[in-house]
């Protein structure tokens, strides 16, 4: 019922910049929070950076500093502007939105289908 549809990733050199968005669609009645989660080959799913509707932010300690989400609420899309990449960035960047849905309030946690991002000279 409800869509997430990423955009943006890519192969970028060290140092470089790269920017993620994702457009939420479907039976939304309100999103509460937005974030990015990313996934290397044999790791864990991990945090990058989420968003709250009321602007909060929080960020993985590794990417404070070079990563900025952002988020425009009327739109229900969330970018990720990543500067100062690094290999170690490299893995699938996900998108996340949790919210309530329209016709009841029934709450939803949906993902997108992932971006590749790539750091690599």
């Amino acid at each position: 019922q409800v869509q997430l549809v990423e955009s943006g990733g890519g192969l970028v050199q060290p140092g470089g910049s790269l920017r993620l968005s994702c457009a939420a669609s479907g039976s939304i009645s309100s999103i509460n929070t937005m974030g990015w989660y990313r996934q290397a080959p044999g790791k864990q799913r991990e945090l990058v950076a989420v968003i709250i509707s009321g602007g909060s932010t929080n960020y993985a300690d590794s990417v404070k500093g070079r990563f900025t989400i952002s988020r425009a609420n009327a739109k229900n899309t969330v970018s990720l502007q990543m500067n100062s990449l690094k290999p170690e960035d490299t893995a699938v960047y996900y998108c996340n939105a949790v919210g309530r849905l329209i016709g009841g309030g029934a709450r939803f946690d949906s993902w997108g289908q992932g971006t590749q991002v790539t750091v690599s000279s």
